[in-house]
Formats: structure tokens, C-alpha cells, sequence
């Protein structure tokens, strides 16, 4: 079959270089269209409920409300692991699944056993889910400050929740935007028994008058000749006048009015954290995205959208971003592309020493691109994104990719230059296909070692062989490429540019090689070949050896990773208040 192959690509010589051009071009088109991330996708499918149990303590969140719900989701099929963190009046959630588990499917198995748990619940406490995101979805995070303080920090954070979240929301990609900091403002009522209790008014009569002033309700409709009108009652406001005049109760005919019992102002809502640019006040949002989201185009739009928001702001408000993903990515991919540039040139260098011949490392350095676009079309079929672990596959392959097509170059360039000096040459063709033939085997048993070589990063479990399989599934991709392409473009280039070549009449090496013969045979062998079991017993001592060494390296999962990005983090004691902390956070800023 391999012999067909090649004589198939001989015979339509010019399609399969015409073929191979195209493949190049389309493999670059989609290579820049390609999602690029850091790693590849390590998000288990996990579905996020969130519950406010308001007055409740920590403990009684865990026993009321987390228990029930995970004991209900335990069950659920697919479900890995179940966790949960319960704070004051708050229960969060973790469910995981197995890796492949659909993620809208498993949100509706949440979604059925958090009905059959609602009954178990304290009255008025609703479950929900979180939004679909990403194990690594915090993308950017962005600063919302006021130069010269002119607007309060409550202000700037109801242009946060009211403005950027709301348009930050509509980029598709975005799966949550979550303003922190600056105080979120209320309408707040503010009741003083004093006064309540010289009106004789309850507290309770002071909460549904403020519920109430908040309230529109339906009449019915007025039905005409023609037409029908509809009847509201508008009750709903956003003055504060209006709310501080609503009525509590009649005393004698007498109103009494809101603002008689109690204070009616804007307020800030109890914070439970806060937020601080360069030392000062501010409102940072995180945006967070959805899995296989691409983070740089998205970080793109993100900007995009800031540009547009900030000319819409007031004059002291400044948008400053302060963290993005996007530059750790940029800057983990140039390494590695920077890796895979100098492997290229450095294997150029080589062939070309060795081969002292342009047109035969040009044809040796076509398996380089082949291979590589080849790879990057089953990424796009695959659904594999451009990341750390892809290209490292990648850099690994691209001294291995032209292998095969070094060892047919070479057989092709000796058996057309045999032919050029035979007293009876024969057809070039031929001649190319049956040096082709001739070392189809080698090519072929030397890939499917190295193939072999990378076939036990599948056998990973979870976490890591999320993380390591890209590098095996570039590499064997990249080396069944390459093999095809030894077999088909190669011999297709070879018949056009090797045949006329003037150093087909010279019947010798280049002057690297026979040195490096001569130095091997006088030097190397010479010696080697006197002495075998020396040399073999130095050999075995050296395997040793290393393997004695190997309890006395460090191991760690990844390596340490310093793309020029700094996180510092201050701990304080548990129970330390929200006005200490941030006290010590603006020292440390």
C-alpha cells in the first residue's frame, strides 16, 4: 500500500504539490482563528448554588441549609464530588461531574434534586445556580476610581453595577461581571422607636407602609365604545419625598407620615467587603468568562466596550485594568513559539551543514509546515485550543517532523546520483520510487516508536491528563503527518528540483560528513571496537548511576511558572473587621 502511495504521488506529481500549497494556506487561516488559552481546558464540569439565608449564623447555614441540599445532590447521576462553604446568612455549593458530562445536562439534574431538597429548607429560602464559568475564568479585572474623589465611592459603584456590568454582560463569552467595593446604595428607611413609640406606631407598621409605597397595583381595565383603558395604581418611585411622605397609619384623621417615624435617606448596604486602587477608595469588577471561551479575543472586545463606556462617564471617573489573563497568555506562547523558532533555525543549520545543499533542505524543511497545519486542522476538527501544552507538543516534534523526510531525501539525492553515473540510467521516476521504497519500512517502524513513546499520557486520570494529553496528541499527530508527507510531497519535490542538479555529477559527500567519517573512524571506532566490554560496562554504571540520582530530584506537579507578573497577598487573623482590613490594605497598596 505504501508503494502505491508513493507511485500515486509521483504519477500526479503536480496535484500533490498543488494539494500540499493549499493545505498550507488553509492551515494557516485557521491556525489564526484558533481559541488561544494558557492550558488546555481543565474546567470538570461543576455547577455552582447559591443561597441567602439571611440571620442566619454560619453554623445553622451549614446545618439548615448546606446538608440538605448536598445530601439531596449526592445522589445525582454523574456526580463526583459534592462541596460546600457556609458563611453568615450564605451557602455556596460545588457539584462536579465526570469530565465529558454535559454541562446543561448536569444543571438540569441540579435543578431536579434541588426541588425534591426545597422542602427541607427554612422558610423563604430560595436556591440558585451560578452562571456557566471557567476554572480559570477570572479574565481581567478592571479599576473604577474618582480622581480627586469628586464622586463618592457609593456612586461609583452604581455606575459599576448600573453601566459597565450591564454592558459587559452583552459580550457573548462573558459568563459574570461582579462589582466589588464602594458600597451598594439603597433607599433605606431608617425607624426610630423614639418617635414610633410617640405616635404609637409598630415596627411592623413601619415595614409594610415602606413595602407598600414601593408597590404598583392592577385596577382591572375600563372598557369604552371602542377601546378599553387600563387601570394602574402607581405606587413605585425613586424620589425620596415621595417614599418619606407614604402614609403608616390615620391617628384622628391625622396621617402619619413615614419621615415622622422614621428617616428616609440613600445609604449603603452592610458591606462585607471593599476595594482599593493605588492606596485609595475604588471599585473593582472581575469578569469572569464561559468555558472555551478564546481569553484574548475576548479581553479584546472587553477593552473595546471600557473605550466606549468611558466616554459616556463623568470627567473624574477613571477606568484603569489591572489585571488581564491575556498578558500571562501572550507572554506563556511567545516563550514557547520562541522555543519552536529556535528549533526550526537551528535545524536548518544543521541540514544544511550536512547536506551543503539548498534544494535538498528546502525540500527536508517542507515537513516542518505540513506537519505543523496538518496538526492545527485536527485541532479545529478536535476542539483543541492553542495553548502552552499544544505547542510544547509542537516544539518537542519539530526535530523529529523532518526525520523522515531527512532519511528519503538523502536515499532519493544517493540513488539519483548512483543513476546519473550508471552506464545505462534509468527513468527518474522509477528511480525516485524505488528509493522511496526502499527505506518506506525504516520511516515507518521509526514513527511508530516514537507514537509509542507518547501513547501512555492517555492513560492519565483527571487533572493531569487534561493537562498532559495536548502534548501527546500534537506530537503523534504532527509524526503521522510527517510520515505521510515523506511519502507523498516529498518524493513530489524531489522529482522536480533534484534530478537536474549540478552536484549530482560529483560522487562524494560534503566535506562536513567525510570529516566527521574520518574522525569517527579514527577516533571513535577505532578504539570502541578494540575494547566492547569496557565500553558497555561504562555505559551500564552510567544508567545506574542516573537511576541512584532520581530519589535525590525535587518533584512537583508543574513547574514554577514567571511570566514577569507579581501576586502578593497579606494574611491577617480570622475575625479581623472589614475597617482593619482595609486599613491594611491600603498600607500595603
Amino acid at each position: 500500500m505504501l508503494n502505491r502511495l508513493i507511485e500515486f504521488s509521483l504519477r500526479n506529481r503536480l496535484f500533490v504539490v498543488a494539494a500540499s500549497v493549499l493545505v498550507l494556506i488553509y492551515g494557516v487561516f485557521v491556525a489564526m482563528q484558533l481559541p488561544v488559552d494558557v492550558f488546555p481546558d481543565l474546567n470538570r464540569p461543576t455547577v455552582t448554588i447559591l443561597t441567602e439565608a439571611a440571620g442566619l449564623a454560619p453554623e445553622e447555614v451549614e446545618t439548615l441549609v448546606s446538608w440538605p441540599m448536598e445530601t439531596a445532590l449526592n445522589g445525582a447521576p454523574g456526580v463526583k464530588r459534592v462541596r460546600s462553604s457556609s458563611g453568615i446568612g450564605l451557602s455556596v455549593i460545588y457539584v462536579e461531574f465526570d469530565w465529558g458530562m454535559d454541562i446543561y445536562r448536569a444543571r438540569q439534574l441540579v435543578q431536579e434534586r434541588l426541588q425534591l431538597a426545597a422542602e427541607k429548607l427554612p422558610k423563604g429560602v430560595t436556591p440558585i445556580m451560578g452562571p456557566i464559568s471557567s476554572i480559570m475564568g477570572e479574565i481581567m479585572l478592571i479599576g473604577l476610581s474618582s480622581e480627586g474623589n469628586k464622586t463618592k465611592p457609593m456612586d461609583v459603584r452604581s455606575i459599576a453595577d448600573w453601566t459597565v456590568r450591564q454592558r459587559l454582560l452583552t459580550i457573548p463569552g462573558i459568563s459574570q461581571v461582579i462589582p466589588i467595593g464602594g458600597g451598594v446604595k439603597q433607599y433605606q428607611v431608617l425607624a426610630s422607636p423614639e418617635r414610633m413609640a410617640a405616635f404609637g406606631v409598630t415596627l411592623q407598621e413601619v415595614m409594610d407602609a415602606a413595602a407598600k409605597s414601593q408597590t404598583n397595583t392592577a385596577g382591572g381595565f375600563l372598557e369604552g365604545t371602542n377601546q378599553e383603558a387600563l387601570v394602574r395604581n402607581i405606587g413605585r418611585t425613586t424620589s425620596i419625598d415621595d417614599i418619606a411622605n407614604s402614609v403608616v397609619e390615620k391617628r384622628n384623621g391625622v396621617p402619619i407620615l413615614l419621615k415622622d417615624v422614621a428617616d428616609v435617606q440613600f445609604g449603603k448596604q452592610v458591606m462585607r467587603g471593599d476595594a482599593g486602587v493605588n492606596g485609595a477608595p475604588a471599585v473593582i469588577v472581575s469578569v469572569q468568562k464561559q468555558p472555551g471561551a478564546d481569553t484574548i479575543t475576548l479581553t479584546a472586545q472587553v477593552e473595546q466596550a471600557l473605550a466606549e463606556i468611558q466616554k459616556g462617564l463623568p470627567p473624574d471617573i477613571k477606568i484603569t485594568p489591572l489585571f488581564k489573563q491575556s498578558n500571562f497568555i501572550k507572554s506563556a506562547i511567545t516563550n514557547v513559539e520562541e522555543a519552536i523558532r529556535d528549533g526550526a533555525i537551528m535545524v536548518v543549520i544543521i541540514l544544511f551543514l550536512f547536506l551543503l545543499n539548498f534544494r535538498t533542505t528546502l525540500i527536508t524543511l517542507t515537513a516542518i509546515p505540513l506537519s505543523f497545519v496538518v496538526t492545527i486542522l485536527y485541532f479545529k476538527w478536535a476542539g483543541v485550543t492553542i495553548n502552552t501544552m499544544t505547542l510544547g507538543g509542537l516544539a518537542v516534534a519539530i526535530g523529529m517532523v523532518v526525520d523522515d523526510a531527512i532519511v528519503d531525501v538523502e536515499n532519493v539525492f544517493r540513488r539519483l546520483r548512483e543513476n546519473r553515473h550508471a552506464p545505462a540510467p534509468r527513468p527518474v521516476l522509477r528511480v525516485i520510487a524505488d528509493a522511496s521504497a526502499e527505506v518506506r519500512n525504516s520511516i515507518l517502524f521509526a514513527t511508530l516508536l516514537i507514537i509509542l513513546v507518547f501513547i501512555p499520557l492517555f492513560g492519565l486520570s483527571g487533572i493531569e491528563g487534561r493537562l498532559f494529553a495536548p502534548i501527546g496528541i500534537a506530537t503523534i499527530v504532527a509524526m503521522i503527518a510527517s510520515f505521510v508527507v515523506s511519502l507523498t510531497v516529498i518524493p513530489a519535490l524531489s522529482s522536480y528540483l533534484l534530478p537536474r542538479m549540478k552536484r549530482m555529477s560529483s560522487e562524494t559527500d560534503s566535506w562536513l560528513v567525510r570529516k566527521l567519517k574520518n574522525f569517527d573512524r579514527e577516533f571513535v571506532l577505532k578504539h570502541t571496537l578494540r575494547h566492547p566490554y569496557l565500553i558497555m560496562g561504562a555505559a551500564l554504571v552510567l544508567v545506574l548511576g542516573s537511576f541512584a540520582l532520581y530519589p535525590l530530584m525535587g518533584k512537583e506537579f508543574l513547574p514554577d511558572f514567571n511570566e514577569g507578573t507579581a501576586t502578593i497577598n497579606v494574611l491577617s487573623a480570622p475575625g479581623t473587621s472589614l475597617t482593619q482590613s482595609d486599613r491594611i490594605g491600603q498600607i500595603a497598596e
